[in-house]
C-alpha cells in the first residue's frame, strides 16, 4: 500500500518542537516539558534563575562540508511570466526562491544566515509555538551552516544538482546536503516551492504561509508534477540566454541532475520523466507519485531510503525498480527515520531530545558521501566504490539488490 509521506508535516513540527519541546512527539518522553519546568520557574525561583530560564534558547550547528572547496551561497528570485501560481492563482505568475550554493574559494564571504527571519517565523507560527518558550525567529535563522555569503567563486564549470525538500518543509533543511556538494564541486540549487511549506521569503519581501497543508483530500500526483515544471522552469533560467544568476557561467548545463527528500524524490522522479535534460535522480525515502511505467526513466537513479517495510526488497519501491530502466541502485539505511536524510534529526539531537538508532551525524555522513558517490559516477564519471556493494565502512548501508 503506497504511502502518501504526509510524514513530511511532522517535519516541520519537529523543528518548531526541538527548540521548544512542546511538540507532540516529545510530550510523551518529556515530563515535565520544558516549557512547564520554565513556567514553574517563573513562579518560584529567584530572580536571577528566572532571567535564565526565561533566555534559554536553542543553538544549532550543520556539520563543516567535506570536500577542497568552500561553500558560497546566493538567494535568487525568479518568476515565471508564463504559468500562474498553481495553489493561489489570484497571488499572479509563479515565484520561486532558490538558493544557490557553489564552489568558493576558502575564506571569503561572510556567514549565511540558515533561512531568513520571516521564514523562521513562519515555522513557529505555523506550529504555533508560544511565546513563553523563548524560542525567537533569530535562533532558528542563526544556525550554523558553514555556507557564507558572497564568497568569491572558484574557477571552472561544475555539474548542477537540483534539491527539492520534503513536502511542508522549507528549502534549507537540506542546506548540509547542499553545502557538501558544493564543496565536492557542484553546483546546487536548492529550490522552495511556494504555498508549500511554512514560507518562503519571495522577491518582494512576503512571506506566504502554506496554501495546501492543511488539504486532506490534497492530489500527491499534481503537487509532484507541479514541482517538475518548477524545477525545468529554474534549469531554465540557469541555463538560456541570458541567465538569471550572476554566476551561472560556473554550470555545465549538460551534467544537471536532481535529489529530492520523501515528496521531493518523487518530483524528482516526475522531472526525469518530463525532462531529459535531468540525467540522474535521487529519492531519499520517498514514495512516488506517480510510479514509474517502464521506459520513462532510463536515466541513472537512486533510492535511498529508512527501514520500513515499503523500502525493503518486495516492498512499494519493488514496482518502481523494476520499471527503471538505466543504471540503479537502492539503499536503506538501517536505524534511519525519514528526517535522517535531512538537517531535522541532527537538529534535534542538538536541542536535547530522543533520536532514532542511527544517529543523526551518521544519517548525515552518510546521505552526503553516497549522493555525491552516485553524482560523482554519473555526471563526472568518476567510479566510487561505495556504490559497488556492502562497505566495512559503512556497516549501516544494506543494498536490497
Amino acid at each position: 500500500m503506497k504511502r502518501n509521506r504526509r510524514i513530511s508535516a511532522v517535519a516541520v513540527l519537529a523543528l518548531a518542537a526541538l527548540v521548544t519541546g512542546t511538540g507532540a512527539g516529545f510530550a510523551a518522553t518529556t515530563t515535565p516539558s520544558a516549557t512547564t519546568v520554565a513556567t514553574q520557574a517563573l513562579d518560584t525561583a529567584p530572580a536571577t534563575a528566572t532571567a535564565t530560564a526565561s533566555t534559554r534558547s536553542f543553538q544549532g550547528t550543520l556539520p563543516a562540508p567535506t570536500g577542497p572547496y568552500a561553500a558560497g551561497e546566493e538567494v535568487i528570485h525568479l518568476t515565471d511570466a508564463s504559468r500562474p501560481d498553481p495553489w493561489v492563482p489570484s497571488s499572479g505568475p509563479r515565484q520561486l526562491t532558490v538558493t544557490m550554493v557553489y564552489p568558493a574559494v576558502p575564506g571569503t564571504g561572510t556567514p549565511a544566515p540558515y533561512m531568513t527571519l520571516a521564514e523562521a517565523a513562519g515555522v513557529l507560527q505555523r506550529q504555533k509555538v508560544p511565546a513563553s518558550s523563548g524560542v525567537t525567529p533569530q535562533s532558528l535563522s542563526g544556525v550554523t551552516t558553514h555556507a557564507f555569503d558572497g564568497a568569491r567563486p572558484q574557477r571552472g564549470k561544475y555539474p548542477l544538482v537540483v534539491l527539492s525538500p520534503a513536502y511542508e518543509d522549507p528549502r534549507m533543511v537540506l542546506t548540509s546536503l547542499a553545502t557538501d556538494l558544493a564543496s565536492h564541486g557542484y553546483v546546487v540549487a536548492l529550490v522552495g516551492h511556494t504555498y508549500e511549506d511554512s514560507g518562503e521569503t519571495l522577491a518582494n519581501g512576503q512571506t506566504p504561509p502554506c496554501a495546501i497543508c492543511d488539504d486532506p483530500a490534497l492530489d500527491f500526483d499534481s503537487v509532484a508534477a507541479s514541482r517538475a515544471l518548477d524545477v525545468s522552469f529554474v534549469i531554465d533560467q540557469l541555463t538560456h540566454g541570458k541567465t538569471a544568476w550572476r554566476l551561472a557561467h560556473l554550470i555545465d548545463k549538460h551534467e544537471i541532475g536532481m535529489a529530492g527528500h520523501s515528496l521531493g524524490g518523487a518530483a524528482t522522479a516526475a522531472t526525469m520523466i518530463a525532462d531529459p535534460r535531468v540525467r540522474a535522480g535521487v529519492n531519499m525515502d520517498g514514495s512516488f507519485h506517480p510510479d514509474p511505467l517502464p521506459g520513462q526513466i532510463d536515466r541513472p537513479f537512486l533510492m535511498l531510503g529508512a527501514p520500513p517495510s515499503d523500502h525493503l526488497a518486495g516492498g512499494e519501491w519493488e514496482q518502481t525498480w523494476a520499471a527503471l530502466g538505466g543504471y540503479k541502485k537502492w539503499l536503506t539505511l538501517a536505524g534511519a527515520d525519514h528526517f535522517s536524510f535531512s538537517d531535522l534529526d541532527l537538529l534535534h539531537e542538538e536541542a536535547g531530545f530522543p533520536t532514532p538508532p542511527l544517529s543523526p551525524e551518521r544519517g548525515v555522513v552518510i546521505t552526503r558521501e553516497y549522493v555525491t558517490a552516485f553524482f560523482d559516477q554519473t555526471l563526472k564519471g568518476i567510479h566510487s566504490p561505495l556504490l559497488d556493494g556492502p562497505s566495512s565502512d559503512n556497516p549501516e548501508v544494506l543494498f536490497q539488490h
